[in-house]
């Protein structure tokens, strides 16, 4: 309990800390004054100052935030900061960069996270080997049998399952030539895929050509030099970042139920339960929040990054900032939205727990 209960707070507080980060690597770049620099929320326990700005260790460690000088043009400036190093006073541009670097950094952890775990753990491939045949399938009447394994699909070498799965897929109904390895003899097959109706992951009906095979489940261990593991990192990122999108634009059309959202307490859950399955398995989801937290901000509702980098393109555009009257309601709409998210998904968390 106490080692979930730890995990829980470093995750978390973690991967807010690295999105603030973010703002605060940008905006002194660019110039931008920085008063306070704090990891953690709530009661200072104790802060020194470098250069202009403090840094705090505060008592919440749930990760942290930065004040940057003069975020509006109504602000007081602190005796120590020049008009120079106001937030507002800089070019549009510059304040959509500065805003946009925490959603970016979130994506960077998760690409260091995964870079991480392929160098040191490799990457691990499903080989193209059979573990069941469904019976009166296309591979069962072909004669292909668990055990066998696939080493050609239309005279192209196979080695793993992913490469037979999108021959497959690729094939529209079409025959394959297939050849298998079966007891140190290689044997030519020629497959018929069936067209299929069944639910893709977010729960749609899709028609698919299937043949009819589960893997057998063994695997094998690609080792991966440090560049080969910085793009594999890149692409299982770029990947679930654009899941990720798929699945909150699925949530907006409705084709996947509201109740699947998740909030502080399923991810609470997540944590405790992946903490328990080793660092690896808690490495690898921690990039998956990073990478869902980096996106939810850049979602274009007010009061998130993503809103007021709208805020700043529009400025951009007509060559004028939003009115005060404007961004107030603007900022009350996207307040409430938010709280009633939360609310949501605060409600769908306590109800998985006691129904």
């Amino acid at each position: 309990m106490v080692e979930s209960a730890v995990a829980i707070v470093l995750v978390l507080g973690a991967l807010i800390f690295f999105h603030e980060l973010g703002h605060f690597i940008v905006a002194r770049i660019f110039g931008v004054g920085v008063s306070t620099f704090s990891l953690g929320f709530g009661p200072k326990l104790f802060s020194f100052i470098i250069g202009k700005t403090e840094y705090r260790l505060s008592a919440v460690p749930l990760g942290g935030y930065v004040s940057l000088v003069g975020q509006s043009d109504d602000e007081d400036l602190p005796d120590q900061f020049t008009p120079e190093e106001t937030f507002s006073g800089k070019p549009p541009w510059k304040r959509i960069l500065v805003v946009a670097a925490g959603p970016v950094f979130n994506f960077v952890l998760a690409w260091f996270i995964y870079w991480g775990l392929f160098w040191s753990q490799g990457q691990m491939e499903l080989i193209a080997e059979i573990g069941q045949v469904a019976d009166d399938s296309p591979a069962y009447e072909a004669g292909l049998k668990p055990g066998d394994r696939v080493i050609s699909v239309n005279n192209q070498d196979i080695t793993y399952w992913d490469e037979m799965v999108l021959f497959i897929q690729e094939s529209r109904g079409e025959p394959l030539d297939v050849q298998i390895m079966r007891n140190s003899s290689i044997l030519g097959f020629t497959l018929n895929p069936e067209m299929v109706t069944r639910q893709n992951i977010f729960g749609e009906e899709i028609i698919t050509p299937q043949v009819g095979v589960i893997a057998s489940g063994e695997t094998v261990s690609i080792q991966l030099n440090v560049f080969g593991a910085a793009r594999e990192g890149a692409a299982q990122t770029w990947m679930l970042m654009k899941l990720t999108v798929q699945g909150i634009i699925k949530l907006i059309e409705r084709i996947i139920p509201l109740d699947n959202i998740g909030g502080p307490i399923m991810i609470a859950q997540l944590v405790s339960e992946q903490t328990q399955e080793g660092l690896v398995n808690l490495l690898a989801l921690t990039a998956l929040i990073s990478i869902n937290l980096g996106l939810i901000n850049l979602l274009p509702i007010p009061v998130l990054d993503g809103g007021h980098i709208i805020f700043y393109t529009a400025e951009m555009i007509t060559g004028k900032p939003l009115n005060d009257r404007m961004k107030q309601i603007a900022t009350r709409i996207g307040i409430s939205l938010l709280l009633a998210l939360m609310a949501l998904a605060i409600f769908n968390d306590l109800w998985r727990i006691f129904r």
